[in-house]
């Protein structure tokens, strides 16, 4: 696990002086975070960045810090040993937490208002990890199921109540 977490730091260390925002990564094991997750947490330290440093990581709705992550694990998963391999979350000024929760209550506002008015609810835009996020909240529901309907960049996740045969 230590080869794994080392070789996710410096990559990220390396990307992020690549894109003139030289700054430390810590890391932190996922048990040690408040939301699910088996992933290994990058850490990128804020605190001497400005504002403007911090929106270009995270980009338009997540966009860039989404796309750090995807090749993150694409690339350090890629020609790695089995044992080397792993999953990846990049976070930076507590965006992630901060969208877990807005995503959980996102889950419960839908699944509150598909119950009450027995209609399937669109959800808004969301990435497809976000979207993967949402259909997990909601998994274990008994009376729901989630799907993903649509073609990129207007797939949506619609959230319905169970038929019978389901």
């Amino acid at each position: 696990m230590k080869n794994q977490v080392q070789r996710g730091q410096e990559w990220l260390s390396q990307l992020l002086k690549l894109m003139a925002i030289p700054t430390a990564v810590v890391t932190e094991e996922a048990d040690k975070m408040p939301v699910e997750s088996d992933a290994c947490w990058l850490i990128i330290e804020s605190t001497n960045l400005s504002s403007s440093q911090i929106e270009v990581v995270i980009g338009d709705r997540g966009k860039s810090i989404d796309a750090i992550q995807y090749l993150g694990n694409t690339i350090l998963n890629l020609s790695a040993e089995e044992e080397l391999q792993g999953s990846y979350t990049v976070e930076i000024d507590g965006y992630r937490l901060k969208r877990y929760r807005e995503l959980q209550s996102l889950a419960q506002q839908a699944a509150q208002q598909v119950r009450e008015t027995g209609q399937e609810m669109k959800m808004p835009a969301l990435s497809s990890a976000e979207r993967r996020q949402i259909h997990t909240f909601l998994k274990d529901e008994e009376d729901l199921a989630t799907e993903s309907r649509g073609q990129e960049p207007d797939r949506r996740l619609v959230v319905r109540l169970k038929e019978s045969s389901e």
